[in-house]
């Protein structure tokens, strides 16, 4: 795959990548990687026309670019959102391997044929879902594949529909800012699994409890998976125990102790009240000792003088 010549139509100066440098770079590097034929073998696998396998971190490495006297190299997260660019403009599709991702240029007879055959790359992003006893030995998929299918379907979903109240993925951008490309993915793991609803409600409550960061609503996720909570019905009840046993916490704090008309008296208070009693009748007898003396020395001194 690294001998010959690739095609490069003029029109692609004013595609929607042109002005993205980095998507730009990614996509024609696909091109120019991908098997120009049917039936290349790769460390066993087959691979058709415009099929190139690989993986983000080599992509990383063949997109690094030179920078004063040395080169750098993009994230992880830069590359993951330039190939979500390319799904989003059906260019590419991709799905996980044994061997690494497959990438598949869509209709790449479109771009490399030398004539116009008619001939289209498949979109398996529109492909219809076959069972395994339709699929050839090649065809047969992993779980991990349809997953990684589906999320690809997915992600261009997000992208290319109406933005709406119901749509998870813009309730983050309106609420919590800029979304990430890891962050998108782990929304829709969590969509696939409670729906666009669940997750707008946790996020909601994140914001209700100026805890404004999606590792507070994944938390809440991960809490109602836990719980076994998979709808607004009982999320909704869950919520409402929640609000009353902060309440009553609130409520115990606050409340001033008196002591309930007709309960037991503490035996330490009584004990208590028996010193206090005890003191008050000492100074008293000690007062009335004192006033005796100074009775009996006047009436001594009187008796003398006399």
């Amino acid at each position: 795959m690294s001998d010959g010549w690739i095609k490069l139509y003029r029109e692609v100066f004013d595609s929607d990548i042109w002005h993205d440098v980095t998507t730009f770079r990614l996509f024609i590097f696909l091109i120019g990687k991908a098997s120009h034929k049917d039936g290349f073998k790769y460390k066993g696998m087959i691979l058709n026309e415009g099929q190139y396998v690989s993986s983000y971190r080599k992509l990383r490495d063949a997109l690094a670019y030179k920078e004063g006297r040395g080169y750098k190299k993009y994230s992880l997260s830069t590359v993951k959102a330039c190939v979500n660019k390319l799904i989003k403009a059906e260019r590419v599709n991709v799905k996980e391997t044994e061997l690494g991702t497959l990438f598949t240029i869509v209709n790449y007879a479109k771009y490399q044929e030398l004539e116009d055959t008619g001939k289209e790359s498949k979109n398996t992003l529109n492909e219809k879902v076959r069972t395994n006893a339709e699929l050839t030995p090649n065809d047969v998929r992993t779980k991990s594949e349809q997953d990684q299918e589906l999320k690809n379907l997915r992600i261009k979903e997000l992208y290319t529909t109406t933005a709406n109240s119901e749509d998870a993925i813009v309730f983050y951008q309106n609420n919590f800012g800029m979304i990430r490309p890891a962050i998108s993915e782990e929304i829709i793991d969590w969509i696939n699994d409670f729906g666009d609803k669940m997750v707008i409600e946790a996020m909601t409550r994140a914001l209700d409890r100026n805890k404004p960061n999606w590792g507070y609503a994944r938390s809440i996720l991960q809490s109602w998976s836990n719980k076994g909570i998979k709808t607004m019905e009982q999320a909704k009840a869950e919520d409402i125990e929640f609000r009353n046993q902060q309440k009553a916490k609130q409520q115990s704090f606050s409340k001033p102790r008196i002591q309930a008309v007709g309960a037991p008296v503490p035996e330490w208070f009584k004990q208590q009240k028996q010193q206090q009693k005890a003191q008050k009748e000492s100074g008293a007898n000690n007062s009335g000792d004192a006033k005796e003396q100074k009775e009996l020395e006047q009436l001594l001194k009187q008796y003398s003088s006399g």
